[in-house]
């Protein structure tokens, strides 16, 4: 944006007669600049800028429910972002992650961890390292009491590997839990609230 005094001397100096190349260049401005605040009377014109649509555009409907959902507790960015993974997004995580922080302009109260008794949880997920024609991931099984893990690369996360995996995590314990808990694997919920919120089609291998 030029200055006041900048757009009335352009005014000047074309009531002198000067010609616009002319006055461009004793403004150091281009002449298409010069003609433009000429014709709207020394005030600032702007071409509207387009709208881009980003890659994380799609997938603002389910943030803003997810987000909905677990208030006042923040849900963390690089869970959501596996979550949109899993149906498409191909974007970064800081995209994601300034998205997610216009959406909450309050402070969230911090995720309180949840404390177990001795072999009463077993928390299990994937951790994707690598896609393509050499695919990586890691089997990662957490006791909820001593925060002891279990960590096993595979080359897929197929519900027969995922079974696999649970057995040698089993083995590795000396025991088997109560219960277990899974962050939202896609082996394991093959689509959320498939039947309505919150209640997921699982796959029934797992059942």
């Amino acid at each position: 944006m030029i200055q006041w005094e900048q757009t009335m001397e352009i005014k000047i100096l074309r009531r002198q007669g000067k010609s616009l190349r002319r006055i461009a260049h004793e403004v150091g401005m281009a002449v298409n600049t010069v003609r433009k605040y000429l014709q709207h009377e020394g005030r600032p014109f702007y071409k509207k800028r387009k709208t881009v649509e980003t890659k994380l555009d799609p997938y603002k409907p389910y943030l803003q429910e997810r987000v909905k959902q677990a208030r006042p507790f923040c849900l963390p960015a690089t869970v959501l972002l596996r979550e949109i993974r899993d149906q498409g997004y191909r974007g970064g995580v800081t995209q994601l992650r300034l998205y997610l922080n216009s959406l909450t302009p309050v402070v969230c109260e911090e995720v309180v961890r949840f404390e177990t008794e001795p072999g009463a949880q077993m928390q299990m997920d994937w951790i994707e390292f690598r896609k393509g024609k050499n695919p990586l991931s890691a089997f990662v099984a957490t006791l909820g009491y001593s925060r002891v893990s279990y960590v096993c690369f595979v080359e897929n996360e197929k519900l027969s590997t995922l079974l696999q995996c649970h057995e040698d995590a089993f083995d590795y314990f000396g025991g088997i839990p109560s219960q277990a808990l899974y962050d939202n694997m896609k082996t394991v919920i093959l689509a959320r609230d498939a039947y309505g919120l919150g209640k997921h089609r699982f796959n029934s291998g797992m059942l």
